[in-house]
This record gives structure tokens, sequence and C-alpha cells, in this order.
């Protein structure tokens, strides 16, 4: 009779073990896949960052901060590139605060006054500006650069309006 009870659970236990072996590998099996899954999206995400880093990079080719040569430019003369782009903006910007339109806007607002909404810094010398009159808006050609007296001068290139 002790025989049989010891047989049994032995039997018993063999049982359990398959029954436990069989259930860790499902679920072993079953997180296999899923980060099989995880690492494919993975690679997936990173090869669409990679893609954008690229475009980014297309983008900022014709930047003050993306163009090497043009922050030699500013190095050589004394200056930082971002302060020279903060300093320069500060003061397209300020002429928005004087009363009518900004003077570096070569079109009259017939709807309000002409402000400089954005700026683009394209180089060492050029600046792309968009302008509105909030009816009216257009773009604009700046060029800048610091005369002997390490003064800022603006002066407009060119410019259009969009027909409304």
């Amino acid at each position: 009779m002790r025989n049989k009870i010891f047989m049994y659970l032995f039997l018993f236990a063999v049982l359990f073990i398959i029954y436990q072996y069989m259930n860790e590998k499902s679920i072993f099996e079953s997180q296999e896949s899923q980060i099989e899954k995880l690492e494919a999206r993975v690679q997936k995400y990173s090869d669409s960052i990679e893609g954008m880093n690229g475009r980014i990079m297309d983008l900022n080719y014709f930047t003050l901060m993306g163009n090497d040569n043009a922050m030699t430019y500013f190095e050589n003369r004394g200056y930082e590139a971002a302060e020279v782009e903060a300093m320069v903006s500060d003061q397209i910007y300020d002429f928005n605060l004087q009363k009518g339109n900004n003077p570096l806007v070569p079109f009259e607002g017939m709807e309000g006054d002409m402000k400089i909404n954005k700026l683009k810094f394209l180089n060492h010398k050029w600046i792309l500006a968009d302008f509105t009159d909030n009816t009216y808006w257009g773009e604009m050609i700046l060029e800048y650069y610091f005369n002997e007296r390490n003064e800022l001068e603006l002066t407009p290139i060119a410019s259009f309006l969009y027909p409304n």
C-alpha cells in the first residue's frame, strides 16, 4: 500500500512537472514573439529617426547655426553666432514696437501696420523675413552686417507682397 502511494505521488509529481514545463514553455514563446515584435518596432522607429535627422540636417543647411563658414566669420570678428542672431532678431522685432509700419518693410500697410512676424537667418549676411498687416502678407530678404564702428546695419534687398 505504501508503495502504491509513492507510485501515485511519483506519477502525480511527473504529471505536475510536465504541466509546469509546457506552461512555462508557452509563456516563454509568447514573450519571445512579443520581444521580436517590439525589436522590429524599435528598428522601424530608429530608421524613422535617422531619416528625420537627415531631413533636419538638410533643412539646417541654409541657416546661420548650421553653416560652419558663417559661424567662423562671426568668430573671427569676435562674436558668437547665437549672440548675433539674438541681437539682430531683437533689433528687427524692436522696430515692430514703434508706432506705424516697421521701417524695414518696403510696403505700407493697407489694413493696419506692416510688422515682421518671422525671421530665418540664411547665413552671416542674409535673413529671410515674413511680414503682414493681418490681411496682406509678404516676404523679404534683408542684408545685415556690422560696419567699421561695429554698428549693425540692416538693408532690405528684395521683397514681394502676396496677392490677396
